[in-house]
Protein backbone atom coordinates (compact mmCIF):
# COMPACT_ATOMS: atom_id res chain seq x y z
CA UNK A 1 0.00 0.00 0.00
CA UNK A 2 1.32 3.44 -0.92
CA UNK A 3 2.33 5.83 1.85
CA UNK A 4 1.10 9.27 0.80
CA UNK A 5 3.07 12.26 2.10
CA UNK A 6 1.20 15.53 1.56
CA UNK A 7 3.52 18.48 2.11
CA UNK A 8 1.48 21.69 2.36
CA UNK A 9 3.61 24.67 1.45
CA UNK A 10 3.37 28.18 0.15
CA UNK A 11 5.26 29.55 -2.85
CA UNK A 12 8.96 30.42 -2.55
CA UNK A 13 9.19 28.28 0.61
CA UNK A 14 12.06 26.04 -0.47
CA UNK A 15 9.30 23.70 -1.60
CA UNK A 16 10.95 22.59 -4.84
CA UNK A 17 14.26 21.91 -3.09
CA UNK A 18 12.33 19.81 -0.59
CA UNK A 19 10.69 17.95 -3.47
CA UNK A 20 14.15 17.37 -4.95
CA UNK A 21 15.29 16.02 -1.58
CA UNK A 22 12.48 13.49 -1.36
CA UNK A 23 12.91 12.51 -5.01
CA UNK A 24 16.45 11.40 -4.17
CA UNK A 25 15.14 8.72 -1.81
CA UNK A 26 15.32 5.19 -3.14
CA UNK A 27 11.74 4.45 -2.04
CA UNK A 28 9.94 7.64 -3.14
CA UNK A 29 8.36 9.23 -6.19
CA UNK A 30 7.23 12.86 -6.22
CA UNK A 31 4.46 14.94 -7.76
CA UNK A 32 4.69 18.68 -8.34
CA UNK A 33 1.67 20.87 -7.42
CA UNK A 34 -1.07 18.63 -8.84
CA UNK A 35 -3.86 21.19 -8.30
CA UNK A 36 -2.10 24.11 -10.01
CA UNK A 37 -4.04 23.76 -13.26
CA UNK A 38 -7.37 23.43 -11.45
CA UNK A 39 -6.53 26.52 -9.37
CA UNK A 40 -5.70 28.59 -12.43
CA UNK A 41 -8.84 27.54 -14.26
CA UNK A 42 -10.97 28.12 -11.15
CA UNK A 43 -9.62 31.57 -10.27
CA UNK A 44 -8.28 33.04 -13.49
CA UNK A 45 -5.26 34.23 -11.51
CA UNK A 46 -2.95 35.78 -14.15
CA UNK A 47 0.20 33.88 -13.26
CA UNK A 48 3.13 33.32 -15.62
CA UNK A 49 2.55 30.49 -18.11
CA UNK A 50 -1.05 30.06 -16.94
CA UNK A 51 -2.27 28.92 -20.36
CA UNK A 52 0.46 26.33 -20.71
CA UNK A 53 -0.16 25.02 -17.20
CA UNK A 54 -3.90 24.61 -17.77
CA UNK A 55 -3.29 22.86 -21.09
CA UNK A 56 -0.70 20.50 -19.61
CA UNK A 57 -2.65 19.39 -16.53
CA UNK A 58 -5.83 17.63 -15.53
CA UNK A 59 -7.92 20.52 -14.17
CA UNK A 60 -10.76 18.46 -12.70
CA UNK A 61 -10.55 18.84 -8.92
CA UNK A 62 -12.16 15.53 -8.01
CA UNK A 63 -10.32 13.50 -10.61
CA UNK A 64 -6.96 14.89 -9.47
CA UNK A 65 -7.80 14.21 -5.82
CA UNK A 66 -8.79 10.64 -6.64
CA UNK A 67 -5.50 10.11 -8.45
CA UNK A 68 -3.52 11.56 -5.52
CA UNK A 69 -5.21 9.08 -3.16
CA UNK A 70 -4.37 6.13 -5.38
CA UNK A 71 -1.22 4.07 -5.89
CA UNK A 72 2.00 5.89 -6.72
CA UNK A 73 2.59 6.43 -10.44
CA UNK A 74 5.71 4.27 -10.62
CA UNK A 75 4.93 1.76 -7.89
CA UNK A 76 7.18 3.37 -5.28
CA UNK A 77 6.11 2.61 -1.70
CA UNK A 78 6.22 6.32 -0.77
CA UNK A 79 4.58 9.09 -2.77
CA UNK A 80 5.62 12.63 -1.85
CA UNK A 81 3.13 15.23 -3.07
CA UNK A 82 4.12 18.89 -3.12
CA UNK A 83 0.90 20.84 -2.53
CA UNK A 84 0.49 24.62 -2.52
CA UNK A 85 -2.05 25.51 0.15
CA UNK A 86 -3.17 28.63 -1.75
CA UNK A 87 -4.13 26.50 -4.74
CA UNK A 88 -7.00 24.92 -2.84
CA UNK A 89 -9.74 27.29 -4.01
CA UNK A 90 -12.11 24.65 -5.37
CA UNK A 91 -14.26 21.86 -3.90
CA UNK A 92 -11.28 19.78 -2.69
CA UNK A 93 -9.42 20.38 0.59
CA UNK A 94 -7.07 18.64 2.98
CA UNK A 95 -10.06 16.76 4.34
CA UNK A 96 -10.18 14.79 1.09
CA UNK A 97 -6.90 13.06 2.04
CA UNK A 98 -7.79 11.34 5.32
CA UNK A 99 -5.22 8.57 4.99
CA UNK A 100 -2.22 10.72 4.06
CA UNK A 101 0.60 11.74 6.35
CA UNK A 102 0.44 15.53 6.35
CA UNK A 103 3.27 17.99 6.96
CA UNK A 104 3.64 21.75 6.63
CA UNK A 105 6.55 23.71 5.18
CA UNK A 106 6.63 27.32 6.37
CA UNK A 107 8.84 30.35 5.83
CA UNK A 108 9.08 33.89 7.19
CA UNK A 109 6.63 35.91 5.05
CA UNK A 110 9.22 38.65 4.58
CA UNK A 111 11.51 36.21 2.80
CA UNK A 112 8.62 34.81 0.77
CA UNK A 113 7.51 38.27 -0.30
CA UNK A 114 11.05 39.24 -1.29
CA UNK A 115 11.45 36.08 -3.38
CA UNK A 116 8.01 36.39 -4.92
CA UNK A 117 8.69 40.02 -5.81
CA UNK A 118 11.44 38.86 -8.15
CA UNK A 119 9.03 36.69 -10.12
CA UNK A 120 5.76 38.59 -10.46
CA UNK A 121 4.62 42.20 -10.44
CA UNK A 122 2.05 42.04 -7.66
CA UNK A 123 0.98 39.69 -4.86
CA UNK A 124 -1.82 39.46 -2.34
CA UNK A 125 -1.62 37.91 1.14
CA UNK A 126 -3.59 34.93 -0.19
CA UNK A 127 -0.76 34.14 -2.60
CA UNK A 128 1.52 33.30 0.34
CA UNK A 129 -0.94 30.66 1.53
CA UNK A 130 -0.13 31.06 5.23
CA UNK A 131 -3.71 31.53 6.43
CA UNK A 132 -4.81 28.33 4.71
CA UNK A 133 -1.77 26.47 6.03
CA UNK A 134 -2.84 27.40 9.55
CA UNK A 135 -6.45 26.44 8.82
CA UNK A 136 -5.37 23.04 7.50
CA UNK A 137 -2.89 22.52 10.33
CA UNK A 138 -5.61 23.09 12.91
CA UNK A 139 -7.96 20.79 11.05
CA UNK A 140 -5.49 17.89 11.07
CA UNK A 141 -4.22 18.58 14.59
CA UNK A 142 -7.77 18.35 15.93
CA UNK A 143 -8.05 14.78 14.62
CA UNK A 144 -4.68 13.42 15.80
CA UNK A 145 -3.10 12.66 19.15
CA UNK A 146 -0.09 14.77 18.15
CA UNK A 147 0.01 17.73 15.74
CA UNK A 148 1.30 17.12 12.22
CA UNK A 149 4.94 18.09 11.67
CA UNK A 150 5.78 21.69 10.78
CA UNK A 151 9.21 22.53 9.41
CA UNK A 152 10.63 26.00 8.78
CA UNK A 153 12.68 26.54 5.62
CA UNK A 154 15.22 28.65 7.49
CA UNK A 155 15.89 25.79 9.91
CA UNK A 156 16.47 23.39 7.02
CA UNK A 157 19.08 25.72 5.55
CA UNK A 158 20.78 26.03 8.94
CA UNK A 159 21.07 22.26 9.47
CA UNK A 160 19.77 20.19 6.54
CA UNK A 161 20.62 16.71 7.78
CA UNK A 162 19.48 17.33 11.33
CA UNK A 163 16.14 18.80 10.29
CA UNK A 164 15.45 16.25 7.57
CA UNK A 165 16.19 13.41 9.99
CA UNK A 166 13.65 14.88 12.40
CA UNK A 167 11.10 15.32 9.64
CA UNK A 168 11.50 11.72 8.51
CA UNK A 169 11.05 10.56 12.10
CA UNK A 170 7.88 12.63 12.45
CA UNK A 171 6.56 11.12 9.20
CA UNK A 172 7.50 7.57 10.28
CA UNK A 173 9.98 7.23 7.41
CA UNK A 174 13.46 5.79 7.55
CA UNK A 175 16.23 8.34 7.10
CA UNK A 176 17.95 8.22 3.71
CA UNK A 177 21.17 10.27 3.41
CA UNK A 178 20.51 10.59 -0.33
CA UNK A 179 18.03 13.34 0.62
CA UNK A 180 20.91 15.77 1.07
CA UNK A 181 21.73 16.06 -2.64
CA UNK A 182 20.24 15.76 -6.10
CA UNK A 183 21.14 15.96 -9.77
CA UNK A 184 21.57 19.46 -11.18
CA UNK A 185 19.07 20.69 -13.76
CA UNK A 186 15.37 20.24 -14.37
CA UNK A 187 13.78 16.94 -13.36
CA UNK A 188 11.14 14.88 -15.19
CA UNK A 189 8.72 15.36 -12.28
CA UNK A 190 8.80 19.17 -12.57
CA UNK A 191 5.68 20.97 -13.69
CA UNK A 192 5.85 22.88 -16.96
CA UNK A 193 5.97 26.12 -14.92
CA UNK A 194 9.49 25.18 -13.83
CA UNK A 195 10.78 26.98 -16.91
CA UNK A 196 9.77 30.25 -15.21
CA UNK A 197 10.10 29.48 -11.50
CA UNK A 198 12.87 26.91 -10.98
CA UNK A 199 16.03 28.61 -12.23
CA UNK A 200 17.76 28.64 -8.84
CA UNK A 201 16.86 25.13 -7.78
CA UNK A 202 17.82 23.83 -11.23
CA UNK A 203 21.29 25.27 -10.69
CA UNK A 204 21.63 23.52 -7.33
CA UNK A 205 22.71 20.08 -6.20
CA UNK A 206 21.72 20.47 -2.55
CA UNK A 207 20.34 22.86 0.01
CA UNK A 208 21.79 26.37 -0.01
CA UNK A 209 23.49 28.48 2.62
CA UNK A 210 21.72 29.71 5.75
CA UNK A 211 19.77 32.92 5.17
CA UNK A 212 21.03 36.30 6.27
CA UNK A 213 19.05 39.07 7.92
CA UNK A 214 15.45 39.72 6.89
CA UNK A 215 15.26 41.48 3.51
CA UNK A 216 14.16 45.05 3.04
CA UNK A 217 10.83 45.28 1.24
CA UNK A 218 8.91 47.95 -0.61
CA UNK A 219 5.86 49.28 1.19
CA UNK A 220 3.55 47.10 -0.91
CA UNK A 221 5.39 43.86 -0.20
CA UNK A 222 6.04 44.74 3.44
CA UNK A 223 2.29 45.15 3.92
CA UNK A 224 1.61 41.74 2.42
CA UNK A 225 4.25 40.14 4.65
CA UNK A 226 2.92 41.84 7.75
CA UNK A 227 -0.61 40.65 7.01
CA UNK A 228 0.67 37.06 7.01
CA UNK A 229 3.03 37.36 9.96
CA UNK A 230 0.67 36.43 12.81
CA UNK A 231 -0.41 33.21 11.08
CA UNK A 232 3.21 32.34 10.34
CA UNK A 233 4.23 32.91 13.96
CA UNK A 234 1.37 30.71 15.14
CA UNK A 235 2.59 27.94 12.83
CA UNK A 236 6.15 28.58 13.96
CA UNK A 237 5.14 27.67 17.53
CA UNK A 238 4.67 24.08 16.38
CA UNK A 239 7.77 23.84 14.18
CA UNK A 240 10.19 20.97 14.67
CA UNK A 241 12.87 22.52 16.89
CA UNK A 242 16.35 23.07 15.60
CA UNK A 243 19.20 21.93 17.76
Amino acid sequence: MTVHICMWSGPRNLSTAMMRSFSSRADTCVTDEPFYGAYLRETGDPQPMAGQVITAMDCDWHRVAEAMRGPSPDGSPVWYQKHMSHHMEGPVSIGDFPDARHAFLIRDPRRVAASYANKRSAIRPEHLGVARQLEYFRQIASKQATPPPVIDSDDILQAPEQMLRKLCEALALEWDPAMLSWVEGSHPSDGVWGAHWYDKVNASTGFGSPPGSAPELSEEYAEVAQTCMADYLEMRRFAIPAG
